[in-house]
């Protein structure tokens, strides 16, 4: 799905729609998050107003005995967003940790979902089986869910870029800020979407963006591209690891150059129709390869492969500038920068909703020192 075009009325005090999506920082970024997420980011900068949040804090709900690695996995993220494009002169990239007014909207969201509620997520259930987690997971795994929700609502967003796995997770979040506006607004829980604010709701009611493709097959050709299988090609990834990456991969069938082939089974055809943008180009390939015109898999592999490092050769010249104790040091100031803009957004929201909850006491000022 493309991003689509703002609309005329902003929602709070900004002059454009806004945009919240972000990262778990488990590792670096690789193709899969480049057509579910990122491209779309990259492509909205410019008409709205875009929080990009790194989910440092909720990287603790399986990682918390690694500490120094989710430190390390937060710089790379932000080294991979700029090598994507993603730029902090017209996004605001944020850390979740330093916006205190996410950790409180949890609490209080928290009170308006039910516990079974948030363990039919089908997104939850899914990271549980696939991570074997059995129920050895912490009180904080689901507790995220309703965090998820937190980040996204915390900056009021119109679009949440996501891959097709976070839609239901999205879907949660619209729940909550629907029911908050309910509650607490005097909303009626009859009003289309749309209407919420305009009825006097705190929260728009913020819907899922899903990227050019919503579930990239990973280099194993079943699953999903994912770094805890072993079966992606991150956005840094040398010509030469794309290469024997892309080369290694099974086709679905064992034939011959001269034999017919199936489009339909071979998952390399699902990265020609992703990543070669010639469309002309990649029909010939597949016509060719319906027949079983001497074309084998080898030469479409060789296609995809040229497609992707044109795509990453850019990133890769931007990446390498990042590099070293400096690119970490920029990419912590780029991150306190952000925040601080959105420590202001995040800390405006809280108090509207405490205001409508009966809890607007006094004001409070958060600073980034």
């Amino acid at each position: 799905m493309t991003p689509p075009p703002p609309p005329p009325e902003s929602s709070a005090s900004s002059t454009r729609r806004r945009v919240l999506t972000g990262d778990t920082p488990t590792g670096r970024l690789h193709l899969g998050h480049w057509v579910g997420s990122v491209a779309n980011r990259v492509a909205m900068q410019d008409e709205y107003d875009c929080f990009f949040l790194i989910a440092n804090m909720h990287a603790f709900t399986t990682r918390a005995d690694k500490p120094g690695e989710i430190r390390e996995s937060t710089i790379e993220i932000v080294k991979d967003w700029l090598s994507a494009g993603v730029d902090p002169e017209r996004s605001t990239f944020v850390l979740q940790t330093e916006v205190p007014a996410i950790a409180e909207l949890s609490w209080f969201f928290s009170m308006l979902i039910p516990f079974n509620r948030v363990m039919r997520n089908p997104t939850l259930k899914t990271e549980i089986d696939t991570k074997g987690l059995g129920d050895t997971y912490p009180f904080g795994f689901p507790m995220y869910t309703v965090g998820q929700c937190a980040d996204i609502l915390a900056f009021r967003p119109d679009w949440v870029p996501v891959g097709e796995d976070q839609v239901a997770h999205i879907e949660l979040c619209r729940e909550v800020a629907r029911k908050f506006d309910v509650t607490y607004c005097g909303v009626n829980s009859k009003a289309e979407d749309e209407d919420f604010e305009k009825e006097g709701g705190v929260f728009p009611i913020p819907r899922a963006l899903v990227g050019k493709v919503g579930r990239l097959v990973g280099t194993d050709g079943t699953n999903k591209m994912s770094k805890s299988l072993n079966n992606a090609i991150f956005l840094s990834d040398t010509p030469k690891q794309v290469k024997k990456k892309i080369g290694q991969m099974y086709p679905g069938q064992s034939r011959e150059p001269t034999e017919p082939g199936n489009v339909e089974i071979n998952p390399v055809f699902g990265y020609a129709d992703t990543f070669i943008e010639d469309e002309a180009q990649v029909a010939e390939l597949k016509d060719r390869y319906r027949k079983g015109d001497n074309l084998g898999d080898g030469h479409v592999k060789a296609a995809v492969i040229e497609a992707v490092n044109e795509l990453l050769d850019p990133m890769r010249e931007r990446r390498a500038a990042l590099e070293g104790p400096e690119g970490d040091a920029k990419a912590v100031e780029i991150l306190k920068a952000g925040t601080a803009r959105a420590n202001e957004v995040a800390e405006e929201t809280l108090a509207m909703a405490k205001e409508a909850m009966g809890l607007g006491f006094w004001g409070r000022r958060i600073t980034s020192d």
